[in-house]
């Protein structure tokens, strides 16, 4: 038999339940206040992406704000930035498109984009923000292809693969039109203009006709000035008639005692009878010259030169003066250790023992085109004996390709002083920008680059400190430049 337990004993089933209808009740209500403050929040967050603006209440008319386009532009709220962010959007879709091959839309996007170009620059013009009635059309439409673009299969995966390569391929073609363009410029820089070759014919048909010219190169070759140490000696190599012209013209015009300089001017059998010929039918203020052919030194032999022994050999001939131009090496204007320069491992194959045991990468090059030598230290250092061993070293091509700079690096390695930067300013053959003033107080400025100043590609600003000294009034000039 049971027992019916106590009221107190009884489990209050009723009033429990109660308790959870009203929890439920209580939570519904804070849930539903939560979003409506979201769903406030989100609106008045639409609200905010719009362009600013003011409705006047009265006639519904739409004033904007005094905001220029420009302005309008780059504020992430108007409608121009609207445009030009699915502008851009759609080229690259234009892009795909074609990729795909559906040429139609493709075109859709294009024509889109022009309208939208043409409704930026309007705007532009009348330096006003773009108005609502004039953005809507235009954003519709150009949604409404990106939309369709997207659903033609161009999803985002899709959209970054495809421009990562097109990203690739105009790298690769801004590569390919530096190297061209570098290759074309020296091309340019090793060429000879008209104008100057037929300066040379005209000076070697003067020199092999006018036997007094000759006669009186030989009787300059006994002069005693020549050989005297106790005058200041200049070296010149160079096969560019007016280029050493205005070499010899500028440094005796800017000294005080032009009669105490011999230049000693090195050129090639070929131009060897105009070099003759200009320089002996020229005045230089009393300074001697001295015009030499490099195939008359006989000294100058195998024997003596291991570089001269490495050319007889076939292989080497052809790799010297056979091969294509590489056109992947980096130019290198040889620099002073300033702002910009080139240090040794930009020459030198560091990788061969022989070179990183010996040398510090992190040297400075120098420009090798203009040096002053002490030749009392270059006999105590033994300076050209160190030259030919590293020539003979460099047999195989393991220590640096080619170049006349890379030798003379080893050669001088530890027995170089740089000059003042205001003695000598360089770069006047690829740099635009040197400041005047250094120029102006330079005791050399130095053409280095391949913007030389007697081709059309020279430098505007700086031909004029060029072309100062070169001797306009002299016949072969001015046969030459009305017979072009």
């Amino acid at each position: 038999m049971t027992r019916r337990r106590a009221a107190d004993y009884r489990r209050p089933i009723r009033r429990r339940l109660s308790y959870w209808i009203c929890a439920l009740l209580v939570a519904f209500s804070f849930l539903g206040f939560v979003l409506f403050i979201v769903q406030h929040n989100h609106n008045d967050e639409d609200r905010a992406e719009q362009p600013v603006m003011e409705i006047n209440g009265s006639n519904g008319h739409v004033i904007h704000e005094n905001r220029s386009s420009t302005k309008d532009i780059s504020s992430a709220r108007s409608y121009a930035r609207q445009l030009a962010e699915q502008m851009t959007l759609a080229k690259a879709y234009v892009i795909i498109a074609k990729e795909h091959k559906n040429l139609h839309l493709a075109w859709e996007l294009s024509s889109k984009i022009r309208s939208c170009q043409f409704l930026l620059s309007k705007a532009a013009m009348r330096d006003e923000p773009i108005a609502l009635e004039e953005a809507e059309p235009i954003i519709k439409s150009l949604s409404s292809l990106i939309f369709k673009a997207q659903d033609a299969h161009y999803d985002i995966a899709t959209t970054i693969m495809t421009m990562k390569s097109h990203i690739q391929a105009l790298e690769e073609r801004s590569n390919a039109a530096t190297l061209q363009s570098t290759v074309f410029a020296q091309m340019a820089a090793e060429s000879l203009p008209k104008k100057l070759h037929c300066i040379d014919i005209k000076l070697t048909a003067n020199w092999l006709q006018n036997k007094s010219i000759q006669e009186l190169a030989d009787e300059s070759r006994n002069s005693p000035r020549l050989t005297d140490i106790n005058l200041y000696h200049f070296c010149i190599f160079s096969d560019n008639i007016l280029a050493v012209s205005v070499v010899v013209n500028s440094t005796v015009s800017n000294a005080e005692h032009p009669k105490q300089l011999v230049f000693h001017v090195v050129t090639n059998g070929v131009k060897y009878g105009a070099m003759q010929a200009w320089f002996l039918s020229n005045d230089f203020k009393g300074a001697a010259i001295e015009v030499q052919n490099i195939e008359d030194f006989t000294w100058l032999n195998a024997s003596y030169s291991p570089l001269l022994n490495q050319l007889h050999d076939v292989d080497s001939q052809k790799y010297y003066f056979g091969r294509v131009q590489d056109t992947t090496q980096e130019p290198k204007f040889v620099e002073t250790c300033l702002e910009s320069f080139h240090r040794y491992y930009k020459y030198l194959n560091f990788s061969n023992p022989l070179i990183s045991t010996t040398f510090d990468p992190q040297a400075c090059g120098w420009a090798f085109g203009m040096n002053i030598f002490d030749l009392i230290s270059w006999r105590k250092a033994n300076v050209t004996a160190r030259y030919h061993h590293w020539q003979e070293q460099n047999a195989d091509k393991s220590l640096w390709k080619l170049g006349t700079l890379p030798p003379g690096l080893l050669a001088f390695y530890g027995l170089t002083e740089p000059l003042d930067r205001r003695w000598h300013v360089l770069g006047l053959g690829y740099d635009m920008n040197i400041d005047s003033r250094l120029i102006e107080t330079a005791a050399v400025i130095h053409f280095n680059g391949n913007m030389k100043p007697w081709l059309e590609l020279s430098i505007g600003r700086y031909r004029p400190l060029w072309e100062q000294y070169v001797n306009q009034a002299h016949p072969c000039l001015q046969e030459c430049a009305t017979s072009l």
